[in-house]
């Protein structure tokens, strides 16, 4: 364990919400809207064997709300008391789930740990308070407009699980934010005309976002620290919050960015860093992806990892994917953060070749490491060769060694240490 941190006991819930395996949808929906989860441990015979979650319902809006929660089960992952906040969070975000439940030594559910359980810790670390919000930031996968339909934003699941989206007026104004918690309550509750109506889910998805998001818009200024971000999510119980700055669109920095801040602080300081050490998240891939270019891009990642290493010590690395996707461009940006012991680098590309992006930003990510590397090298050497003109003074020049004694009150001491002595 790394001595230090909070750990899941420190940080679960104890006696969680659960459901049993034969309960309808409709309840886990149920308790989703009211208490605002987006996963529910699922039991048969007092026995954990899976997580129901928002995502794995709204993907199929047309099964019945009948339908019982243990086919729509998703494994997940197991952490015990022990796993520390680093451990945690490298959990959460490699299984792309906000929560994981806590097991004891007989497999028993002790309680849910969850990623705002964790956010909620991050204030008080050293290394969240140093990272200003702007370096964890990125550009929001997607904007919507107040008159939008809601049935649209079925189609962005994924976009909507990763933080909510910023809603605009029509003079592009942010005024407000639709996220999961938003759809969860209209899918629980739907409405027609502003009157509930529950034997029509689809007519009710008709409505516009404006009608069921989250208004005013929860924002931090750029300078403000990622600790900041931290505080105002939980504060306000939201997953993400939204980096203004005169004059730009709105960026987006979520809990998993936060929690990317402490993926690999546990680990040992020193040595070699191995690949396999170095948290590597991609987001913004549609559907399941190609396997082919997922390891074209895995194999371009590595080689660029394996010459950062010469320079620095990586611990995070994300890559997040953004298509374009309108009929003028087939264009995608891609937008890299690296997390190491010489700080926080990014980089950003744009173009119609995904992997030649990714080639390059791995490249820019390498000479800018390279050049933190020479600088820190540099201003070492700068404080030595101080250090030694600073001895040669005193040597050198005794008058003004006295001067300088003097000013500081030095002599006194000496003068009163040579009083005492005779």
């Amino acid at each position: 364990m790394a001595l230090g941190w909070p750990t899941a006991a420190d940080l679960m819930t104890s006696k969680p919400v659960t459901l049993p395996h034969d309960a309808p949808i409709s309840k886990a929906l149920g308790v989703m809207r009211a208490r605002g989860f987006h996963e529910i441990p699922v039991l048969r015979n007092a026995r954990l064997t899976g997580m129901i979650t928002f995502e794995s319902i709204a993907r199929r809006m047309s099964w019945a709300l009948d339908t019982k929660v243990e086919r729509l089960v998703t494994l997940a992952p197991l952490v015990t008391p022990t796993t520390p906040l680093p451990e945690l969070a490298e959990e959460l975000l490699g299984n792309g789930l906000r929560a994981a439940p806590v097991v004891g030594r007989r497999g028993e559910l002790l309680g849910v740990v969850s990623r705002t359980d964790l956010v909620r810790a991050l204030p008080t670390i050293p290394a969240v308070q140093r990272v200003r919000v702007e370096q964890v930031a990125r550009a929001a996968d997607l904007v919507v407009h107040e008159s939008d339909l809601v049935r649209h934003l079925f189609s962005q699941i994924r976009l909507l699980e990763a933080h909510p989206l910023p809603v605009l007026d029509r003079k592009d104004r942010l005024v407000g934010a639709v996220g999961m918690a938003d759809l969860g309550s209209l899918l629980a509750h739907p409405r027609v005309g502003g009157k509930r109506d529950t034997r029509a889910r689809e007519s009710a998805l008709e409505v516009e976002v404006g009608s069921i998001m989250r208004a005013p818009p929860v924002t931090v200024e750029v300078g403000s620290s990622a600790a900041e971000a931290a505080l105002a999510m939980t504060r306000e119980k939201i997953s993400s919050v939204f980096v203004v700055e005169p004059g730009r669109p709105p960026r987006v920095t979520g809990q998993s960015e936060l929690l990317g801040i402490v993926v690999g602080q546990g680990r040992p300081a020193g040595g070699r860093t191995r690949l396999e050490d170095v948290y590597v998240e991609v987001s913004g891939l549609r559907g399941s992806g190609d396997p082919g270019l997922l390891a074209e891009i895995d194999h371009v990642v590595a080689g660029g990892l394996r010459r950062i290493a010469q320079q620095a010590r990586p611990t995070f690395l994300s890559l997040h994917l953004a298509p374009h996707a309108t009929h003028r461009t087939s264009d995608i940006t891609v937008e890299a953060r690296l997390h190491s012991d010489l700080g926080i680098f990014f980089a950003s590309h744009t173009g119609w070749n995904l992997l030649a992006g990714v080639a390059g930003l791995m490249d820019d990510l390498v000479e800018q490491t390279r050049r933190a590397r020479e600088g820190r090298r540099r201003r070492g050497r700068s404080v030595r060769v101080a250090e030694s003109e600073s001895e040669k003074v005193g040597v050198d020049d005794p008058d003004l060694e006295r001067r300088i004694r003097s000013a500081t009150g030095d002599d006194a001491s000496d003068d009163a240490g040579d009083e005492e002595a005779a």
